[in-house]
């Protein structure tokens, strides 16, 4: 307000008028503060919190043409094709859906995302985010299916990969657009590289590329996926898309527990075992078992989390209590703790995983249960990724030291 004194100082025919002017303007201010900061609070915001969040927001929001060329490779994440009849976890699915955005970046075309996400069954327990007491395992969420928006911002990941969902009008209008074109609008493609479809023109001008025709799951589309630097999004890429309200929600959770340390544990399906001709018990991973109990956890991590520590725990171990032996040496978190704020946003453990991997990422020290790069910390020397090997399970702890 000092500045409008100053430039009212020299009119002094005017001096009367003045006082009265600068009040006006004085209160106008005021209740316009007033009015705009009651509705920041009524909504549970603050200035602060306001230009934090603003920075994950997607810059701006991007609109779609005819003039953009798309990518399309299915109604349903690796389908069409010989999995149509399955269901994959969301580990498994992301896999194949980081892989064909992978290709539409590679292209520069847009890609047409699947406007749901099948929920297989066996993830989808309730028990895992309530722990009850009781041991009751059976009761699900309901739904079979969930949309893709409801776990990734769509516009965020456009600012790295262009999408458009297959429900939608632009989508249509590629359609009709590519029928009328035909030849010169679409190519159905089976077996050719990504570099043969950029470098080919009889490709590289369509306004539509269909990659519906091939059976394989959509990974295997990627076949130097151990070779990190033939990655073009990492790991990482589409737990950091989470849906907005996903990712709000982790944020609280992560305010609540301040300062913390954190270890997924996956037990659950993999440890399946089979019986060998001679009715021997074996598993593609064979120490997991052993590796992933109280006891061998509290000997693996001695060194990584300090007593007293907040750990917050990520787990499809269906078993209540199962890490309580924890406790005697560091202060247990879950994400039942926190049931009044995920009661609100997660309708499926698709969801709830979503939130737990922003939490697992965000405390000071993440053990993981597998090794996914040279410098992880994690739980078990067993591989990730193993689908012949299958081993006697061991279970004693002469090659650990405590």
């Amino acid at each position: 307000m000092a500045t409008v004194h100053k430039t009212q100082r020299p009119k002094a025919k005017t001096a009367a008028r003045s006082p009265i002017l600068i009040l006006f303007i004085c209160i106008s201010a005021i209740v316009f503060l007033c009015v705009y900061s009651s509705q920041l609070s009524t909504n549970g915001f603050s200035f602060s919190k306001m230009t934090i969040r603003n920075l994950m927001k997607p810059k701006h929001k991007r609109h779609h043409t005819l003039h953009d060329k798309y990518l399309y490779w299915g109604s349903r994440i690796d389908c069409p094709g010989k999995n149509c009849d399955k269901c994959a976890g969301l580990g498994h699915q992301e896999s194949s859906l980081r892989c064909a955005l992978e290709e539409a970046m590679f292209l520069g075309r847009t890609f047409v995302m699947p406007s749901r996400m099948c929920i297989n069954p066996i993830h989808n327990e309730k028990a895992i985010f309530h722990r009850s007491d009781d041991g009751n395992t059976e009761e699900r969420w309901a739904g079979t299916t969930c949309a893709m928006d409801s776990l990734y911002d769509l516009e965020l990941i456009s600012e790295t990969v262009p999408v458009i969902l297959d429900n939608s009008k632009i989508w249509y209008h590629v359609l009709m657009t590519s029928m009328k074109l035909g030849a010169r609008g679409v190519a159905h493609v089976e077996g050719v590289s990504r570099v043969n479809l950029n470098d080919n023109r009889r490709y590289s001008n369509l306004l539509l590329i269909n990659r519906t025709a091939s059976p394989l799951s959509w990974f295997m589309e990627c076949k130097d996926r151990k070779n990190h630097s033939a990655l073009m999004l990492p790991h990482s890429f589409l737990p950091s898309m989470a849906a907005e309200k996903l990712r709000d929600a982790a944020d609280k959770i992560k305010a609540l527990l301040v300062d913390y340390d954190s270890i997924h544990v996956r037990r659950g399906d993999r440890l399946k075992t089979r019986k060998d001709r001679y009715g021997v018990d074996r598993s593609l991973f064979p120490h997991l078992d052993r590796d992933t109990r109280p006891e061998a956890i509290l000997c693996r991590i001695k060194n990584w989390v300090p007593p007293g520590r907040t750990l917050f725990i990520a787990s499809n171990e269906r078993t209540p209590g199962f890490f309580s032996p924890l406790a005697v040496r560091y202060n247990l978190a879950y994400s039942s703790n926190f049931s009044d704020i995920l009661d609100l946003v997660v309708e499926n453990n698709y969801q709830l995983f979503m939130v737990e991997r922003l939490i697992l990422m965000g405390a000071r020290t993440f053990i993981k249960t597998y090794k996914e790069d040279d410098n992880d910390l994690s739980l078990t020397d067993d591989p990730k990724k193993n689908t012949k090997n299958w081993q006697i399970p061991v279970y004693t702890m002469e090659d650990q030291e405590c």
